[in-house]
Formats: C-alpha cells, structure tokens, sequence
C-alpha cells in the first residue's frame, strides 16, 4: 500500500539539544529511515594524529575577539 503525503510545515522555533554522528532528525513524514553509520579513512592515513598546540596569547586583530555572527542572549 503506497501512502502519498503532501505537507505544509511551518517551524517558528525549533531548539535542539545536541546532534551526534548517528542522530537522525526527522521533521515531517520520510517513509522509513534506515539508520547508517560509515567511518572511511579518505586521507589514506597509516599513523595516529599529530598533538595538539597549546593556544597561546591572543591575537591583536580585532575580527578574532568577536564572534562571526551575531549570537542571541540565552533564555532563562
């Protein structure tokens, strides 16, 4: 049986918590979400990471003191 589903969705306000690699966020119908996680080594890579650097001092440019866009004040 073939079910066809047209809709209007209209989001206002929509707040998510947190996503990770294997979340599937569904907004409407889609039918049958087959969850699927890959992990691929594109790079070719054979060793583990290089470390990280300690952050030094902060830069003077005045572009990396302020966020790129600008944020909303949290809720309480």
């Amino acid at each position: 049986m073939n079910f066809y589903i047209q809709q209007s969705i209209h989001i206002h306000f929509i707040k998510i918590g947190g996503i990770t690699n294997s979340s599937v966020l569904q907004i409407g119908s889609a039918g049958i979400i087959k969850p699927t996680s890959h992990l691929y080594n594109t790079g070719g890579f054979t060793g583990p990471a290089p470390l990280a650097h300690k952050p030094g001092p902060p830069t003077t440019s005045p572009l990396l003191l302020a966020p790129s866009v600008p944020l909303q004040a949290p809720v309480t």
